[in-house]
């Protein structure tokens, strides 16, 4: 059975954070409140974790992950990025954006598309996933959280606890969520193209 953390929603409690930081470290699944929609998260090289994540998912290994980073600095040590793509990429975090990059050899080839070699990154501008993130000290590996042949993400955290209790090890509980998904931008082949329209606005693109 899943643990259950209520946060506060700015000012998310230190012991509580350590302890969500303490299961992801040993390998543990946690869902996570982002600033578009619950995700699910865990640590980067696990392999396991990235098999529970797809069954729940019902996705395969095409499937493009995204990593959770603290900011611009972070993301180009996992991901090729050129001068243009960082002034785009500075405009518009943090926020409800995921890019599509190449990714660096920092990261494990398992989670990169088996084909084009790319990622997903983002800069969340959310406290909990902030505070989370400054306390690991490094990415997550997160998926938006929408259960096969459901169209919206889940959003409401008890809810999540009672149809995922026995397939997480943790649900995360801090205030409302929004259902409205990231902007996906791919810059992997150098212009930006909008790969899904969300919550992030499209004006720094030009699209």
């Amino acid at each position: 059975m899943s643990l259950y953390f209520s946060l506060h929603p700015t000012h998310p409690q230190a012991r509580l954070i350590e302890q969500a930081a303490d299961i992801v470290r040993k390998g543990g699944l946690i869902a996570l409140p982002t600033d578009s929609a619950y995700a699910l998260c865990g640590h980067t090289g696990d392999a396991k974790l990235l098999d529970r994540i797809r069954r729940i998912r019902g996705v395969d290994e095409r499937h493009h992950f995204t990593l959770l980073c603290r900011d611009l600095s972070e993301i180009a040590n996992y991901a090729r990025v050129d001068n243009i793509q960082y002034r785009l990429l500075k405009s518009a975090t943090p926020g409800s954006y995921t890019f599509i990059l190449e990714g660096t050899k920092e990261l494990p080839r398992r989670v990169l598309h088996p084909k084009r070699k790319t990622i997903g990154l983002r800069v969340p501008d959310h406290p909990v996933v902030r505070a989370l993130l400054t306390e690991l000290n490094e990415p997550l590996l997160s998926s938006t959280l929408i259960l096969p042949d459901e169209e919206y993400p889940l959003t409401d955290a008890e809810e999540i606890r009672d149809r995922l209790e026995h397939q997480v090890d943790l649900v995360i509980e801090a205030g409302h969520c929004g259902a409205e998904m990231t902007t996906v931008i791919n810059l992997a082949d150098g212009a930006a193209e909008l790969v899904r329209a969300g919550k992030g606005d499209l004006t720094p693109f030009g699209l």
